[in-house]
């Protein structure tokens, strides 16, 4: 059983859990076939393990590490019984997790390092960008943030009108032009009205183009210069979102954004519809950048700040399967 921090409640543990059920079934179920009438951890039952987690998304990077590790403790710890397996699974990847450098990891409710602290928000057109936005604004003014959103993706009119009715459903201001207006005059303005508005939090909604347009850099590039016009030390935070249920595709569209700008958190959505959410896993241990933010479902309170702790223990907690 988990504990609960200032993060998770009983209820954002519930909604993890829930969100994560179709990952854990399958994810367990690989495991409980790869040490299927085994009384010892063998070769073959980490062979049958390594295909396992490849299974689930891990990747194969991630996936070595792990079985390594594992090798390395059986070796050395004599762990000779199976049934142990899950236990000492669990264990390596939570420590593979913490391994990746510190997150400074806040609560919705929890003190930011300056105001306005301003969010860039990156990430092709699909993930969800635009919904993991209105929730973030929502969850962070329920915990009594002033909130104000930018819609800087003025490429496609769409973008802006769904950013709008985000910022109704939330019932926070926004700062928006017209559809092909310059991204960064947007950014600029909405910059500037954090500012006199003296918002604790921005969102700023960017372009969600093909990742392999190498314009895309130019763009990112040029709205932080001239946020920081206005506020030197800004952007405080570049959040990339990467759909979870692409498995592997997610890795590459991460690896193309994090060469083409400065990534400094990432958000990883629809975890509730698929069994793929070991990509979490590959990703975070990959590129050492933290997982911020989890989505496990649609309501508004389903984009869960992320824990590793309560991630894996969610992952591997059999009693919780229903």
């Amino acid at each position: 059983m988990g504990f609960f921090n200032k993060i998770f409640g009983k209820k954002e543990k519930e909604s993890l859990d829930q969100g994560l059920q179709k990952t854990k079934e399958g994810f367990l179920s690989r495991i409980t076939k790869a040490i299927a009438g085994k009384s010892t951890v063998d070769e073959e039952v980490l062979d049958n393990l390594e295909e396992a987690l490849v299974g689930a998304d891990v990747g194969i990077e991630t996936t070595i590490k792990i079985i390594g590790r594992i090798e390395k403790r059986v070796s050395r710890d004599k762990y000779m019984n199976a049934g142990e397996l899950n236990t000492m699974l669990q264990e390596e990847i939570e420590q593979l997790l913490v391994d990746a450098p510190a997150s400074n990891t806040y609560a919705f409710d929890s003190a930011l390092p300056t105001s306005p602290y301003i969010i860039l928000v990156v990430g092709v057109n699909g993930v969800g960008k635009t919904t993991t936005i209105g929730k973030l604004a929502y969850n962070f003014k329920k915990a009594g943030k002033s909130v104000l959103l930018g819609a800087a993706d003025t490429f496609r009119a769409a973008a802006v009108d769904q950013l709008t009715i985000w910022s109704e459903r939330a019932g926070v201001p926004i700062v928006k032009q017209d559809m092909g207006s310059d991204p960064a005059a947007v950014a600029f303005d909405t910059a500037q009205s954090a500012v006199a508005r003296q918002s604790d939090v921005v969102l700023i909604d960017t372009a969600g183009r093909l990742h392999n347009k190498a314009h895309l850099m130019d763009e990112l590039t040029k709205i932080k210069r001239v946020i920081q016009k206005v506020l030197p030390d800004a952007p405080h935070e570049v959040l990339l979102v990467l759909d979870g249920s692409t498995g592997q595709n997610a890795l590459e569209q991460a690896k193309q954004f994090t060469a083409a700008t400065d990534v400094t958190a990432l958000a990883i959505t629809k975890l509730d519809g698929t069994a793929k959410g070991g990509v979490v896993l590959a990703i975070a241990d990959q590129f050492k950048i933290p997982v911020k933010f989890i989505g496990v479902g649609e309501k508004m309170e389903d984009l869960l700040v992320f824990d590793k702790h309560e991630f894996v223990d969610s992952l591997f907690n059999v009693e919780k399967t229903k």
